[in-house]
């Protein structure tokens, strides 16, 4: 196994089809690299549930999952499942963030997500960041849509426990649905953690990496 480093991070853009998804998907990775990286800037854009008590649950979370650190989110209100029929409101957003982020790395869901307004998403990010180191992060759902993940965040069992916790107290309106419980979130953070020698971590999909070992 390999272990390649992204440098020290210090720009960040993650981005969302809905409220909870970039923290379900790397809220570990967040909470990891923001307590490491005091200061970091975060731009985060997700594209429904804006004006309403979503929002409110996603901007409360976002602050817990980046302590330290500058988050500039915004919150669109286009339709939840209907990505397709919004696509040039949405393709706006995303290169508002590239315009005005020059990130080290960006966040996105997978180009191969079962879930429409993930993966047209996670098509629009590939093509406003094509520069840019991207990590696709997965979210269990009844699709079965998990795959062989390419790049891993280890994350110790004090992050993994913690990224449970504010998945469980900042987002009361998910907590009726059948797979939002800490022992979903556990469960696939210690699979991963097996993949990667480790006890817990969030997996990424990487459709392209540019290295540079020649220094």
């Amino acid at each position: 196994m390999i272990r390649l480093g992204a440098g020290r991070p210090e720009r960040l853009v993650a981005v969302g089809a809905h409220c909870d998804d970039i923290a379900i998907g790397a809220g570990g990775t967040l909470l990891a690299l923001c307590l490491a990286r005091p200061g970091v800037r975060v731009d985060a854009l997700v594209l429904s549930g804006g004006g309403g008590e979503r929002e409110q649950e996603e901007r409360a979370a976002l602050a817990a999952f980046c302590p330290g650190a500058d988050v500039r989110l915004t919150v669109l209100k286009l339709p939840d499942g209907r990505l397709p029929a919004h696509w040039d409101e949405a393709k706006a957003a995303v290169e508002e963030v590239r315009l005005r982020a020059e990130p080290d790395l960006v966040l996105a869901p997978r180009t191969d997500d079962a879930h429409q307004d993930h993966r047209g998403l996670a098509k629009l990010v590939t093509t406003a960041f094509r520069d840019h180191l991207v990590l696709g992060y997965e979210i269990v759902k009844w699709d079965g849509d998990l795959g062989r993940p390419t790049a891993y965040q280890p994350l110790t069992p004090e992050v993994a426990e913690r990224k449970a916790e504010l998945l469980w107290e900042h987002y009361p309106s998910q907590r009726h649905r059948p797979w939002y419980d800490r022992e979903a979130f556990l469960g696939l953070a210690r699979i991963r953690g097996i993949e990667c020698h480790a006890r817990y971590a969030e997996a990424f999909a990487v459709t392209k990496l540019v290295l540079d070992l020649g220094d």
